[in-house]
């Protein structure tokens, strides 16, 4: 199940995640993050139980992304214990997506 962080529930959902939590910072007008949409949304199915994955629109949730300096999108970051731990970007293969996620849990 693909999450939708905002605001409202970003500390409960992310900070205080019991579990690592991927945190796509998107745009819908962004072109490279509707190709990522799908690879996305297949790891969050993938994943579920051992990493919470979801989206974070920055159009809508701009302190967040500024707090993150997030500065292009699609911009990742895998929270663990409350903290970035693994930060990438860009548009990128599932397979290398599904690589910097396990990097994460290993």
């Amino acid at each position: 199940m693909e999450y939708t962080f905002t605001v409202a529930n970003f500390e409960e959902e992310v900070l205080h995640s019991e579990i690592p939590v991927l945190v796509d910072f998107y745009a819908d007008w962004c072109g490279p993050c509707k190709m990522m949409g799908p690879v996305v949304e297949k790891c969050a199915d993938a994943y579920a139980g051992k990493m919470k994955i979801g989206k974070l629109n920055v159009d809508e949730n701009m302190a967040i992304a500024q707090k993150y300096r997030v500065v292009s999108i699609p911009h990742f970051i895998v929270f663990k214990n409350g903290e970035p731990a693994v930060t990438f970007g860009g548009a990128m293969s599932e397979a290398g997506f599904r690589q910097k996620l396990d990097q994460v849990l290993a």
